[in-house]
């Protein structure tokens, strides 16, 4: 039988005007804190700090919302970074040994950072003598020298070249061999000894004519550039890691592989010095581990600051990450969790002043910055106001608030405030405040929760590109965990030397893997919220502003209802304190209810205005009134054949004889399967013909989709009883005349329970209802033909608006429902999305987004998107992300495709099942454990980067013409679409891999696509970062992976192909 396909009229050109004022793809920002730093950079001048990654990423902060973002084209990793003083630029040293030079530059008043050049040396030596024999292979240390215009290269060699920074070319003829610098050192000393590479180039502040070169043997050169001869001579006989001039020039000091460190006096005299005037082991007699890095910073008061790292004893101590600090008597050594990159102090570099007088210490670490007040006694940690690391302990579950109220948003800084308590004494704020943020106020205030492996919930402020920390709740004080021995152990050994002090904030070890948060609910007006754990635990809390002792009252709700033949297999529940314990500020755990078996929380819903929370687990889910302390409702999902979801997620139990049933029924269908589409084998050639056809018509007239064939799935699959969703609403459920409270569940096997409830009043004059019980009672049950997960339930009133949240419509702080006109409830599938009616439940509209699209879903959310043109306007739409990293829109309730964007690679598991919408048509996913990627779908609800930096220039200083083509948006570090720059190669040999025909068509911005400028480092994200990866994104995953390794295989001919013709 033939198939016609007719076709439709095109789309609205109104309706596609409307569109672009109301949806547009956008990445905005990056959160968090850099993943896999490398290298530190710090500009005194500006007081702005950049950040290098070991996926070539640039990050450069100021102050709050000043952020500007780079990468380079090689994934290489940044190894050294240094800032031109004053000027806004950048010099970036690669593991390759390429140096690049970045500019901040501004358009229409808006600053950003672009690539202008590039460096490669050459990586073998000359074969005439005009190029010499020297060898630029490898690029151990940089010094900018004469503020910026020169810069000095030290490499593995021992050769040390000089740089001009404006155009990124070798000088010719000052070129620094070590056969030069031997001829200054005395006989006995050479000995037949190479010198080794370049450890350390340091400048003097007044004479930039005089460099000091330390060597990898122990030799220190100062030497004089101008004179091209060495001044003075310093034989060391220790391997040299590091070294550090006194900003007077009558000091050096050197750090050694040993441990010690030793202090040098420059005096007038022409003699090689073979002795330091003091050595010291800091943590000596016993062998110690290198001091990688050392500062020496003097005070007007007479004493100095020695700031090191490493050091160590090696048996003892080997393992710490440490910073030492000391200044005359006072040693403190700063243990850190995670390994240490570089550090600098903040202190006077202005010429004219003579002691450095440091304010602060900054340390980067392979997990966090800290910065630390020198000027307060005690050197307390200053408070990031951003940077703050996401992963202290690995998020579980996210969830955002938008629209927070005032009050609640005070209540919960001061509780914030409260928790960490800053000195009196301490003055010093935030030390970097470079540059300007010109982004406005934002509108409204949003909170990003992120739930944690420890059992913590981390409130932060996500209104605007600075993501700021405001308070932490803690969880597992409610619970018996051996936390406490653990703690009794560490202050047992605070009076011990070395004398440690634990700083920072990342702690990636759990006491106990049942604290993890999986589920976390907010009500913005009352101030609760329910949390739900790994163990089958949830609690209900309350905002208190004042410290509390009460005891927590405990409940128990078994959803398997005494159903027999299921054992449960996995960990026990969590063993609750008892009698009063005492709670701080913020929120306080007022009920605790344990579903039985303890599994897992899936779905938490919380609705304050009836007093009710429905939770789900793997086995069933349960309704709870939480005034009266009370259970309403238990049901169980489980299937007959569901015996995984007794096993837990820490059981490795498996059953052979199940698993060999299954694969044996597999087969069956799939023979069966077989032989119904064998009368259909030519339907793959259809589909291309199809695909051909559509390509070639005009783009004003539309083709009707061919729909896939989607199998039904089997109802006895593994984990069919997993409630996946959870929902209140106050419709219409038993008839079309009376409507009231109801209940919604969603399962993985594709089954809706609604449930009407019985919510006595609330008394007059109070918002608190009667203390009668709550009922409940099975009012309608659906049942979905292909049996595809339920994501989410959502009831629409009869204008075909989503119902506003608890308190909005009875304290007139929303559009009260249409109660007048029909309802509808809108159910989302994996597959599709469909409107029944109420209260019949009889189908209205549905889209079937895998049949159409071939994906399948993993999020939802409804989200109100605003015109850019009219402030009037907006309309209500369902944002979706699919298991292919795409986010589709459609409008509410003709379920009508909108538009939809390629936002997440597929490969990137970990990434989808961390997105969370917001109601206002933006989005949050983790790119890597310890950064949230921000993106917007709305035209007009946008947060990025807007500021400005004060550069200033010199007047000699040529640029621009012969920078990179501008950008307006450049690619972001971590997997950001954009357009990637292609620097110019300045080594005076042709640069293949960034060199392109000056008439080569440009391909337009819109048709770029973004998997081709990914970064591959968020393909390093564990699984174990999010707590919703299902098995069909791994699925998905491993099926994706032959495609992607053919599709490379197709890439690697046609570039060989291309290769072939070029060359012809």
């Amino acid at each position: 039988m033939m198939k016609f396909r007719f076709r439709r009229q095109g789309a609205d050109p109104q309706r596609e005007k409307l569109k672009q004022e109301l949806f547009a793809f956008n990445k905005t920002v990056e959160h968090g804190f850099p993943n896999q730093p490398s290298a530190l950079a710090f500009d005194s001048e500006l007081r702005i700090m950049a950040i290098g990654t070991r996926s070539g990423a640039v990050k450069i902060y100021g102050a709050p919302g000043v952020e500007f973002t780079g990468l380079h084209r090689d994934t290489a990793t940044v190894t050294q970074m240094h800032f031109l003083p004053g000027q806004g630029r950048l010099l970036t040293l690669l593991d390759d040994s390429s140096l690049h030079l970045w500019e901040i530059v501004h358009h229409h008043g808006c600053a950003h950072l672009e690539e202008a050049l590039s460096f490669q040396p050459p990586s073998r030596p000359g074969f005439d003598s005009a190029s010499g024999p020297l060898s630029l292979a490898r690029v151990t240390v940089v010094l900018l020298v004469a503020a910026g215009d020169m810069a000095a290269l030290g490499t593995e060699g021992g050769s040390v070249f000089f740089l001009d920074v404006p155009t990124l070319t070798l000088l010719e003829g000052q070129t620094l061999a070590p056969d030069e610098v031997l001829r200054s050192v005395p006989d006995d000393y050479r000995c037949g000894k190479a010198l080794g590479p370049v450890e350390s180039l340091q400048g003097h502040l007044q004479d930039p004519t005089r460099i000091l070169i330390g060597y990898s043997r122990g030799l220190l050169v100062i030497w004089n550039q101008a004179a091209q001869c060495a001044d003075r001579v310093f034989l060391g006989n220790q391997q040299l890691e590091s070294l550090c001039w006194e900003r007077s020039g009558r000091t050096l000091v050197s750090s050694h592989s040993d441990g010690s460190y030793a202090v040098w006096s420059v005096d007038a005299g022409d003699s090689p010095m073979t002795q330091p005037t003091v050595t010291t082991t800091p943590y000596g007699p016993f062998p110690c581990k290198a001091i990688n890095k050392i500062l020496w910073r003097n005070c007007e008061s007479g004493d100095h600051f020695i700031i090191f790292s490493g050091g160590m004893p090696r048996a003892s101590y080997g393992d710490r990450h440490c910073v030492s600090v000391l200044r005359a008597e006072t040693l403190v050594t700063l243990d850190f969790t995670s390994r240490i990159i570089d550090f600098f102090t903040v202190h006077s570099t202005r010429p004219e002043d003579e002691f450095d007088e440091p304010q602060a210490l900054a340390v980067l670490l392979e997990e966090e910055l800290v910065v630390l007040d020198l000027q307060t006694p005690g050197w307390p940690a200053v408070p990031a106001p951003y940077l703050a690391p996401l992963h202290s302990s690995a998020i579980t579950c996210s969830a955002h608030v938008a629209n927070v109220p005032a009050k609640l948003w005070a209540r919960i800084v001061s509780a914030g405030e409260q928790q960490s308590p800053q000195p009196a004494s301490s003055t010093l704020s935030w030390p970097i405040t470079g540059g300007r943020n010109l982004a406005q106020e934002p509108s409204q205030r949003g909170l990003l929760l992120t739930g944690h492996e420890d059992g913590t919930v981390r409130f932060w402020d996500a209104s605007g590109v600075a993501l700021r920390p405001l308070y932490k709740l803690s969880t597992a004080g409610l619970f018996q965990t051996d936390c406490e021995h653990a703690d009794s152990l560490a202050q047992a050994t605070e009076d011990d030397w070395p004398p440690f002090r634990k700083v920072g904030c990342f702690d990636p070890y759990s006491d106990d893997p049942r604290l993890g948060v999986q589920k976390v609910a907010l009500c913005k007006y009352t101030a609760q919220m329910v949390v739900a754990g790994t163990a089958g635990q949830v609690l209900v809390l309350e905002l208190s502003d004042v410290p509390s002792e009460q005891a927590v009252s405990v409940a128990s709700v078994d959803l398997l209802q005494d159903r027999e033949g299921f054992t449960w297999k996995g960990h026990e529940r969590l063993s609750p304190r008892t009698g009063p314990l005492p709670w701080p500020a913020g929120f306080q755990p007022r009920v605790l209810v344990q579903c039985l078996p303890p599994a897992a929380v899936t779905a938490v819903t919380l609705h304050a205005e009836w007093s009710l929370v429905a939770f789900g687990t793997s086995h069933g889910f349960g309704l709870f009134d939480y005034q009266r302390r009370s259970p309403v409702l238990a049901r169980c999902t489980l299937h007959p054949n569901d015996s995984l979801a007794m096993e837990g997620p820490l059981s490795r139990v498996k059953s052979l004889k199940k698993s060999l049933r299954q694969s044996f029924r597999r087969i069956r269908k799939s023979r069966v399967s077989g032989k119904k589409r064998a009368t259909s084998a030519t339907s793959k050639l259809q589909e291309a013909n199809a695909q051909l056809a559509e390509q070639a018509c005009p783009h004003d007239v539309e083709m009707t989709p061919v729909q896939r064939r989607i199998e039904p799935r089997s109802a006895d699959d593994s984990l069919s009883g997993v409630v996946r969703c959870l929902y209140f609403a106050d419709t219409f459920l038993r008839d079309a005349a009376h409507h009231g409270p109801t209940m919604w569940a969603g399962t993985n096997s594709g089954s809706v329970f609604a449930y009407a409830l019985e919510v006595p009043a609330a008394a007059a004059g109070s918002e608190k209802r009667a203390e009668r019980a709550v009922e409940a009672v099975l009012g309608k049950e659906v049942q979905l033909m292909h049996r595809a997960p339920v994501v989410a339930i959502a009831v629409l009133d009869g204008r075909g608006r989503p119902l506003p949240e608890p308190y909005e419509a009875s304290r007139d702080l929303a559009q009260a429902p249409d109660m007048q006109g029909g309802h509808a409830v809108l159910i989302a599938s994996e597959e599709q999305f469909k409107v029944f009616t109420l209260p019949k439940v009889s189908a209205k509209t549905k889209f079937k987004l895998t049949a159409h699209e071939g994906c399948r879903v993993r999020k939802v959310a409804l989200a109100t998107f605003a015109s850019v043109a009219c402030e009037d306007y907006a309309e209500t739409c369902l944002a979706c992300l699919t298991n292919l990293g795409d986010v589709h829109v459609f409008s509410v309730p003709g379920l009508r495709p909108q538009v939809h964007y390629a936002c997440i690679r597929k490969e990137d598991i970990s990434g989808i099942a961390s997105c969370v919408f917001t109601r206002h048509g933006q989005g949050f996913y983790l790119i890597s454990p310890s950064e949230f990627e921000r993106f917007s779908l709305s035209a007009r609800n946008i947060t990025e980067p807007l500021c400005s930096l004060d550069i200033s220039w010199p007047q000699d200083t040529t640029r621009a013409s012969y920078r990179l083509r501008e950008s307006p948006k450049l690619s972001q570090a971590n997997g950001t679409p954009g357009i990637v720059l292609a620097p110019q190669s300045r080594n005076g040999s042709p640069d293949p891999g960034h060199s392109r025909r000056a008439d080569t068509p440009e391909p337009p911005e819109a048709m770029l696509s973004p998997m081709s400028v990914d970064s591959a480092t968020s393909a390093d994200t564990t699984l174990d970062t999010t707590g919703d990866v299902t098995v069909e994104d791994v699925k998905d995953f491993l099926g994706s992976s032959e495609e992607s390794e053919k599709n490379l295989r197709n890439l690697a001919e046609d570039e060989a192909r291309a290769c072939s013709i070029l060359i012809k």
